[in-house]
């Protein structure tokens, strides 16, 4: 799918959060473009509107253009504070498809790298095999403060993933950059978010393998049981009941399925962790995450 890469000046680059994030024990947030050019189905993004910072061609015509914030570096470089939690970030992929030419993230990287006051903890979350592509940055950056690849695998079913994302990479490929983070030294988390249809304990499985921490997740989000604020998209919702997939957007079976997740996790001497208390396990500082990968 074709889409627009358009730039504009931002006042600021970060955001004090609220409500889920906040709830995880973050501090800010750092988005470095508005829209995201994946274009996921699913994605609870476009539902938050102008209290997302959207605009309405954003989220009628989500994943066909990206917005960057052609300044997020210098504006980072002078808010970088001692003590700062920071998610990058909630609205949009960092290593969306656009940031293959536009290469927005390196000088991020390098401003968390140089600052003299780096921030507690540092938390890229992405689906992007990209990230691979700022290796050294990212050891530069670990080295100054708490740096996290949060790494989204949704499903072990390569059929689905076509359906619910088509413009994120196969799931295979995911799983080499999670494998290829862990053995350049980087902190790398497996985040099932959400969870599409799948083998539920298949994919566990792997995500155990694959890393040595806590494994997070997070089934849709659905109105039923989050009444306001973001929620998956009807899109994906549509995809649901067109396929025979309904129950994967029922609470009842959300909870019997991170339950039986939960317990096989804890059968291998390990934790799984869902929600804002999964995420907070990104939040915590280096000294009190150490430990925290079994039971």
């Amino acid at each position: 799918m074709p889409f627009e890469i358009l730039r504009a000046e931002a006042r600021s680059i970060l955001t004090p959060v609220t409500g889920f994030l906040r709830e995880a024990g973050f501090t800010h947030s750092l988005t470095p473009a508005r829209n995201c050019t994946f274009g996921c189905s699913y994605c609870y993004v476009p539902t938050m509107r102008v209290q997302g910072g959207l605009k309405p061609t954003d989220w009628t015509h989500w994943g066909h253009h990206t917005t960057f914030k052609a300044n997020a570096a210098a504006l980072a470089a002078r808010a970088f504070r001692p003590g700062q939690r920071i998610y990058c970030s909630p609205l949009t992929d960092p290593y969306q498809p656009a940031e293959a030419t536009e290469r927005l993230m390196p000088g991020i990287l390098e401003a968390l790298a140089s600052t003299p006051v780096p921030p507690e903890v540092f938390v890229i979350q992405t689906r992007g095999t990209g990230v691979l592509g700022d290796l050294e940055l990212l050891r530069k950056a670990a080295a100054r403060t708490t740096l996290r690849v949060s790494f989204s695998v949704t499903t072990d079913r390569e059929d689905v993933r076509r359906i619910f994302e088509p413009h994120c990479a196969p799931i295979e490929a995911r799983w080499r950059t999670i494998e290829a983070l862990r053995r350049a030294g980087i902190e790398v988390f497996a985040t099932l978010a959400p969870i599409l249809p799948c083998d539920p304990l298949a994919l566990l499985r792997r995500a155990l393998a694959a890393t040595e921490g806590p494994v997070i997740a997070d089934p849709f989000h659905v109105r039923e049981t989050k009444r306001s604020g973001a929620t998956t998209r009807e899109a994906a919702a549509a995809i649901c009941r067109r396929h025979g997939w309904e129950e994967w957007l029922d609470p009842a079976f959300h909870r019997e399925l991170l339950a039986e997740m939960t317990a096989s996790a804890a059968n291998a001497g390990r934790l799984f962790c869902h929600g804002p208390g999964g995420f907070g396990r990104l939040a915590l500082s280096r000294e009190l995450s150490s430990g925290t990968g079994s039971l």
